[in-house]
């Protein structure tokens, strides 16, 4: 069942597409997020458009209190103003959030890194590690070394990890989060995207105007134009028209514990 937002969820959580989207600046986020890893496990999404399209199947799971969804993307920020005549205060980008997030850890922070091909994990950790000082505790692609869901979850438990990164795209990160968190003992766990693919060096960010313009998106289509070409046509119409029908409602609230 449908339920409207302004029911059931605070002022700064705005309804996209049925999913709740905090609405928050990376100077407020990372203290809440250090506050509820002292307090319980928590899941933490970055909504862009392929988020919202992708992770519809999803949305029950992603709704409750163990869950935070932040906005990524131009393309939230142009249907929150159609659909709420409202923005959001800043561009949440897992790219850039991440690695500020783990800095500002510090050495509290020991971080596993599962997803990408065979090979850019381990320099994404070299990447992490040199240049942020953050602590990796072990690293699986998300390829032939996931496979084994129960020997992958052991040596993310063994290694102490509680911070997660996964990276498979949506939805699969998200997926697997959903079906293996509570096997977990990590107090943090990401869906990062690509970020290991932009830490290993293996895919390059938009020169520094292009970011500032919003214009990364057109940046990577004309990079990797036959795997985004759909996302950035076919598949926007399809997230806009979610967002319009979806308006102010969250689809199937649930409320976990903690």
């Amino acid at each position: 069942m449908d339920t409207p937002i302004h029911a059931t969820r605070p002022h700064d959580i705005i309804a996209l597409g049925g999913f709740p989207i905090m609405r928050t600046t990376s100077a407020a986020l990372i203290p809440l997020l250090q506050q509820k890893m002292q307090q319980q496990q928590i899941a933490l999404c970055f909504a862009n458009t392929n988020f919202i399209v992708k992770c519809q199947a999803e949305q029950a799971a992603l709704t409750g209190n163990d869950t935070i969804i932040v906005n990524d993307g131009i393309g939230i920020d142009i249907a929150t103003w159609l659909v709420h005549r409202q923005r959001f205060t800043e561009n949440l980008n897992g790219t850039d959030f991440t690695p500020q997030l783990l800095q500002q850890l510090g050495t509290s922070a020991r971080v596993f890194l599962l997803g990408a091909k065979p090979g850019i994990a381990q320099r994404a950790a070299q990447t992490l590690s040199t240049q942020y000082q953050v602590n990796v505790v072990g690293v699986r692609n998300g390829y032939e070394e996931a496979r084994n869901a129960e020997m992958l979850i052991s040596a993310i438990n063994t290694s102490h990890a509680n911070v997660v990164l996964v990276a498979m795209g949506n939805p699969y990160q998200e997926q697997w989060i959903l079906k293996h968190r509570h096997q977990l003992n990590a107090t943090l766990l990401m869906g990062v995207g690509a970020l290991l693919d932009f830490l290993a060096g293996d895919k390059t960010r938009a020169p520094a105007l292009v970011q500032r313009l919003r214009l990364e998106w057109f940046y990577r289509l004309c990079l990797e134009p036959s795997r985004l070409l759909r996302r950035y046509t076919l598949d926007i119409a399809q997230f806009l028209l979610l967002c319009v029908r979806s308006g102010d409602r969250i689809h199937h609230l649930r409320h976990s514990g903690g």
